[in-house]
């Protein structure tokens, strides 16, 4: 009677225990994912690419932070813009506010450049170092997921280039600036206060 060698009784015995280990090492990663998706508002549960980097972004990096996220263009009466928005994350970005720039060529034609060239205008004409990300569309079918929710929650949409959304820490909250309305405007300086403020209490209470 031939007995099984000692090398194949090992791999026999080797094969359930890899299948083993495998299933442990997926299910975990899968319960780190939920984990982490769950902790993120829906609002930004969405990922872009860099303006700056090319890289993939995920917004949810941004969770608990006050957002204004905002429609951009190179050559809009609207452009100087720029300069406001990035000199209100400089003051209030150690507070908790981060600015995210979506450049789009859906009004005007005010942005047909490519992303590298929105890039180099933004960051010499107005030094501009808060987030951006690639030219996508922000009205009509094919507007980015972002836009689409934003415009969802809100009931407006951007009917012109620097149009602002206000984010709350939560992600729930979420108020519309029509173009004309700068990034030091009385209104909307009052609501952004308030935020920033509301995270002071969340961490006090935590």
């Amino acid at each position: 009677m031939n007995r099984p060698s000692r090398t194949a009784t090992s791999v026999t015995l080797w094969y359930p225990t890899l299948f083993v280990l495998s299933l442990v090492l997926i299910l975990g990663a899968f319960a780190s994912t939920r984990a982490i998706a769950g902790g993120c508002p829906e609002l930004l549960r969405h990922s872009f690419n860099s303006l700056q980097t090319g890289e993939r972004q995920d917004l949810c990096q941004y969770q608990g932070k006050v957002l204004l996220v905002v429609n951009t263009a190179s050559y809009c009466a609207y452009t100087d813009q720029y300069g406001g928005l990035e000199a209100l994350y400089r003051q209030y970005k150690d507070r908790g506010l981060v600015v995210l720039g979506f450049p789009s060529n859906d009004f005007g034609n005010q942005e047909p450049g490519s992303n590298q060239k929105i890039a180099e205008f933004c960051r010499l004409t107005y030094g501009v170092e808060f987030p951006m990300f690639e030219k996508s569309n922000v009205v009509g079918p094919q507007r980015n997921a972002l836009f689409a929710e934003l415009q969802r929650r809100t009931g407006e949409q951007p009917r012109w280039n620097f149009h602002k959304y206000l984010i709350d820490p939560s992600g729930e909250r979420v108020l519309s600036f029509g173009s004309g309305v700068q990034p030091d405007d009385r209104r909307l300086m009052q609501e952004l206060k308030k935020m920033l403020d509301s995270r002071k209490v969340v961490r006090r209470s935590t």
